[in-house]
């Protein structure tokens, strides 16, 4: 299920850093997201929490259930079911160190799902004795029959120590997220896998994992960090340039004077901008050739490729409905690898001129 991809992705953010080796400093104690913390603990510093707690409205429905899972300091993976139950129920279970609730509002179709640490610690534990005791990466994940549920975005509910989204296109699954997530998430098609940082750009930490010594990679025991190497360093170069951000197309643009008829803008799903525009009396042809002369206000790089010829590939339009040309530079020996990544330069039109 794409769900559960997501979660196990999501369970491991911050699990291991870059380079990855457990003398690193950054890795001297987990860092993973969506912690609830023994009370003693979290009692005495701000930033933490000793319970998670997603509130969010159902609307109809004959059922819920809850499946919570989170991983242990040592990395051990737990999960929990609750229900179903019915609107107007609750739910509590009890594990050692551990309460959960699920519950369900008759009245105003508001449910909520808690998890508190009840663990008895000594006060004044440093935080790496505290994760020994604590619940990590704790993701909710709600699900009802025959109903739907408000996008928590917009519900107006709050949550604390969670970030609920939909997660579902029925709009019958939320997720409550360790980190800040739109509604309907999902793991990149491109992606090769976990690589523990999903917030950063798969493509330069793969090739930081290429990147470590044969000692860094021997420092490292962690199995599951293990796998994940043998994996990313199995990618060839064609993986890796999938991995290669481009421009992503959109469906619509606003129409604007001077942009030729019959240009497909907002009639189709993967629209490649206009096919020619006119801007102070200058008409601009995809496809065509142009001399690049941007201004002393733009960037170094920029005013580098002054006197450059090159090939318009694409023309954008924003909403203020200003032009974008984007090119590729012509005598550039890595143009065609530009062109096939969508990976351009782009100009206003006083900055080119026609050949």
């Amino acid at each position: 299920m794409a769900i559960e991809e997501l979660v196990d992705t999501l369970l491991y953010e911050g699990y291991a850093l870059y380079p990855y080796t457990p003398g690193a400093t950054k890795n001297a104690t987990p860092t993973p997201f969506g912690i609830v913390y023994p009370p003693a603990y979290a009692a005495g510093c701000d930033a933490a929490h000793d319970h998670a707690r997603l509130e969010c409205v159902v609307q109809g429905g004959s059922a819920l259930e809850a499946t919570i899972r989170w991983i242990t300091a040592p990395g051990d993976e737990h999960r929990l079911r609750l229900g179903p139950i019915a609107v107007g129920e609750r739910v509590t279970v009890e594990r050692p160190g551990a309460r959960f609730t699920l519950r369900a509002d008759r009245g105003d179709g508001v449910v909520r799902c808690c998890v508190h640490n009840t663990a008895e610690v000594a006060a004044g534990l440093e935080r790496g004795d505290a994760l020994r005791h604590s619940l990590i990466s704790v993701h909710i994940v709600l699900q009802v029959r025959d109903g739907r549920f408000v996008s928590p975005l917009q519900s107006g509910r709050e949550s604390v120590n969670t970030w609920p989204v939909l997660a579902s296109d029925s709009d019958d699954t939320i997720l409550g997220a360790a980190i800040v997530l739109p509604d309907h998430p999902q793991v990149a098609p491109r992606s090769h896998g976990n690589l523990f940082d999903n917030t950063e750009i798969e493509e330069a930490l793969v090739l930081h994992v290429h990147s470590l010594t044969d000692a860094e990679r021997e420092a490292i025991t962690d199995p599951k960090v293990s796998a994940m190497l043998e994996r990313t360093l199995s990618l060839g170069p064609q993986d890796i340039i999938g991995l290669h951000g481009g421009l992503e197309e959109v469906s619509s643009a606003p129409e604007i004077a001077g942009c030729a008829s019959g240009s497909g803008v907002g009639d189709a799903e993967n629209n490649p901008g206009e096919d020619s525009v006119t801007v102070d009396g200058v008409t601009f042809v995809k496809g065509s050739r142009l001399l690049l002369t941007p201004g002393t206000d733009r960037s170094v790089h920029d005013r580098m490729l002054n006197g450059r010829r090159a090939t318009l590939e694409r023309i954008y339009i924003d909403y203020d409905e200003r032009v974008h040309l984007a090119v590729t530079v012509d005598d550039d020996p890595g143009q065609q690898l530009m062109r096939e990544t969508g990976r351009y330069l782009f100009f206003f039109a006083h900055e080119v001129q026609p050949l």
